[in-house]
């Protein structure tokens, strides 16, 4: 009888284990590498600085493909991975930068602590040093997703598009176990960075009858025209955030407010109402609960990073980061 008890409590114990791992993201802990590689934040953390001192574009390149890698299978670095047909060569993808970055502190990890560090890992802690390079908040990184193996071209259809409803990108973000806030939050990160003229030029002659979209404020439209006219270089890239795309900060969403969003889908944000009273949160508007933007937005990093996370047997660690072992 007494040994049954032991049994049962030690099976209870192992279950309460469990749970919390799978509660955590599935086995993903801060502070993962203490052991078997000491230095890994601090070398990802230094080689993100030592790219942004000579291109600070990569910083917003970072934090998209992270964005991206998680919508897509879960964040397991398949969006790095090069080669006819994968993820990194679908239309949604085409326009992200950084994968030097990624590529370069994994030689160095290799260098360090062979076969340790997964580029999942890498990408996840390369988002968050790129917003703390660019004045936003630092958080912990929750580590040990291992790399995944499949990486379809197709698959990154499922991505949230620049012309998404409200509605789209609340069922995209909830499929993730992502509410309302999150996505808001999770967007905000358009505070920092570039759009290329392709993505949003549509909005500015013809989008309904023969006129621009109806939710550019009349004098943000001529300065968007200027930057992308008709025939113009649909490549050029236009900040997202007017006047402060280098900044983390809030202006992102008081722009969305003054009817200066450049994407369809970021400006969507403030005329929707379920939408809208978040972001007045964010703005601290009177009357309403303050929420701090920073904050909300690392804890939604936190919880988007834990997105199909792979451990154990069901992913590797892959030697380099744009090739399947």
């Amino acid at each position: 009888m007494k040994g049954s008890c032991t049994k049962l409590a030690l099976f209870a114990m192992v279950l309460v284990v469990a749970m919390a791992a799978m509660a955590s993201g599935q086995g993903t802990r801060v502070g993962f590498y203490s052991k078997t590689c000491r230095r890994a934040e601090s070398i990802v953390k230094s080689t993100v600085e030592s790219h942004f001192r000579t291109n600070p574009a990569v910083a917003p390149g970072l934090l998209r493909m992270h964005f991206h890698d998680c919508f897509v299978n879960g964040c397991d670095g398949s969006v790095l991975i090069d080669g006819p047909n994968t993820e990194r060569k679908a239309v949604q993808n085409s326009l992200l930068r950084g994968f030097e970055v990624i590529d370069d502190a994994k030689g160095k990890l290799e260098a360090a602590c062979p076969g340790v560090v997964s580029c999942a890992d890498i990408l996840a802690l390369a988002a968050r040093d790129s917003v703390v390079l660019t004045k936003g908040i630092n958080w912990k990184v929750p580590t040990g997703r291992k790399d995944g193996r499949v990486s379809l071209q197709s698959d990154a259809s499922s991505l949230p598009g620049f012309r998404s409803s409200i509605e789209s990108q609340k069922q995209q973000f909830a499929r993730f176990g992502l509410n309302t806030k999150d996505l808001v939050a999770l967007v905000g990160g358009h505070t920092i960075g570039t759009a290329a003229c392709l993505v949003f030029n549509y909005r500015l002659n013809n989008f309904t009858n023969g006129g621009p979209d109806p939710t550019i404020h009349p004098s943000f439209l001529p300065q968007l025209r200027a930057l992308c006219p008709p025939n113009g270089n649909n490549l050029r890239r236009v900040d997202l955030d007017t006047g402060s795309a280098d900044k983390f900060d809030t202006s992102f969403f008081t722009n969305l407010k003054n009817g200066r969003g450049v994407l369809e889908s970021d400006q969507k944000l403030w005329t929707d109402p379920s939408t809208r009273s978040i972001i007045q949160q964010f703005l601290g508007e009177k009357g309403l609960k303050r929420l701090d933007f920073n904050k909300e937005f690392a804890r939604s990093m936190v919880k988007m990073g834990n997105i199909g996370v792979k451990t154990g047997s069901n992913g590797e660690i892959r030697r380099v980061c744009s090739a399947i072992n």
